[in-house]
């Protein structure tokens, strides 16, 4: 049965799109959450295996968004692990 892990990054509004990018390439991602400064969630994407190309493009183009607002934000990742 798959079990859940999460991971939280703190990066800064530049870092973000990178970060959220290089994460997604992992392919093991569940869920993404984007919260600001003070722990508010700002974003919260769910993400399927074999997430490609177009489907992607509204996700990163929001997080590009977000990205030029915040100074520093946190991006919470849910995984799906097999065991």
């Amino acid at each position: 049965m798959p079990t859940k892990t999460t991971e939280e990054f703190s990066v800064s509004g530049e870092e973000l799109l990178a970060k959220v990018k290089s994460l997604i390439n992992e392919g093991n991602i569940r869920r993404l959450i984007i919260k600001d400064e003070k722990g508010k969630i700002l974003v919260e994407f769910p993400l399927t295996i074999g997430v490609v190309g177009a489907i992607l493009a509204p996700v990163l183009a929001a997080v590009g968004a977000i990205a030029a607002l915040v100074t520093k934000c946190t991006i919470v990742v849910e995984r799906r692990q097999e065991k």
